[in-house]
Formats: structure tokens, C-alpha cells, sequence
């Protein structure tokens, strides 16, 4: 039960990661790889689906954020808001291959969201770019390369 506990605060932390909360989890894949006493395959596999559908929630406010984008509260001015999208028009769904980079790929996905990016299409890109970046924080820390 206590190594259950494990993966699922690991899928916990790379889902807050993912979101536009400051959370890392390559640290905690990373420490957790170092103790040796977890199965990296089940280790990767929590990062990656916690980290994967962090960003799907990103871009569910993304397809709702349009709806509030007049109110005061609202964190992002429409100079910015239009700024993001002609980026996203410019350089299209292959920019959600860097939704792994820290600072530009969690708003990068909120972005596809107000994009209408399709989901299958945008889990596909989010989830291959999430699973190359725990594979290779993994084989850092592991040596496998």
C-alpha cells in the first residue's frame, strides 16, 4: 500500500507540474529513481499520465478562458491573450512539441485550448513531448546513456 501511495503522489506532483502551479516533478522522478526502490517503468508511467493530463486540464480552461477574458480579474490583458494566439497560428500544433519546457509549455498548452487544437491531436503531441522529456531526465539519473 505505502509504495502505492508512492506512484500516485509521483502522478500527483506531475499533474500540479503540468498546470500553471509551481510544482517539479523531474525532481521528484529523479529522487525516486536515485532510492532505487520503485519500478521505473511504473514510475514513468505516473509521471507521464500525471504530467499528460495536467496539460489536458490546461487546455479545458484554455476552450473556457474566452468566456471571462472582459471581466477585470482576468490575469491577461487582450494585447496578450491575441499575442499568444497569432504565435500559435504562426508556428501551429508542432509547437505543442515544447510543451515540456519550463516558463513556455504550460501556458503553450492553455493556448491550444483557445485554439480548439482537436484533443486526440493535442494529447497525442503533449503526450509524446512529456514521455521524451521523463525518458531522458531517466536516463540521466540512471546513466543510460
Amino acid at each position: 500500500m505505502a509504495e502505492l501511495t508512492v506512484y500516485v503522489g509521483l502522478f500527483l506532483v506531475a499533474l500540479a507540474a503540468a498546470t500553471l502551479l509551481p510544482a517539479q516533478s523531474e525532481a521528484a522522478l529523479a529522487a525516486l529513481l536515485l532510492q532505487g526502490s520503485y519500478s521505473v517503468p511504473l514510475l514513468l508511467l505516473a509521471a507521464i499520465l500525471g504530467n499528460t493530463l495536467g496539460s489536458v486540464v490546461n487546455w479545458f480552461l484554455g476552450r473556457s478562458i474566452e468566456h471571462f477574458r472582459d471581466r477585470r480579474w482576468f490575469p491577461v490583458s487582450p494585447c496578450q491573450l491575441e499575442r499568444a494566439q497569432r504565435g500559435y497560428r504562426r508556428y501551429g500544433r508542432w509547437s505543442l512539441l515544447l510543451s515540456w519546457v519550463p516558463v513556455i509549455g504550460d501556458p503553450l498548452t492553455l493556448v491550444a485550448g483557445v485554439m480548439r487544437e482537436p484533443l486526440p491531436v493535442f494529447i497525442l503531441l503533449v503526450g509524446f513531448a512529456k514521455t521524451a522529456r521523463y525518458l531522458a531526465v531517466s536516463a540521466l539519473v540512471l546513466g543510460w546513456y
